[in-house]
């Protein structure tokens, strides 16, 4: 999966498979995580954010969608 480089105090990078509807972010601080049955749209509206991080926070971090934290 391509991660795009994002301009964020928190995120570093993300990256969405539509075919699976994964969501993959990179944190600054090296973390990386793989979100999934993200749908489409919340992809979008991360990458359209005026702030990545707080969207990041309220519509996926609290939106229950399951994780897997890959390194």
């Amino acid at each position: 999966m391509e991660l795009k480089s994002v301009n964020s105090s928190n995120l570093k990078a993300v990256g969405y498979d539509p075919e699976n509807s994964t969501l993959q972010i990179e944190f600054l601080n090296g973390g990386l995580y793989e979100y999934y049955n993200v749908p489409e749209s919340i992809y979008k509206g991360l990458m359209a954010a005026s702030s990545h991080g707080s969207y990041f926070d309220q519509y996926i971090k609290k939106g229950g969608y399951r994780y897997k934290k890959l390194r």
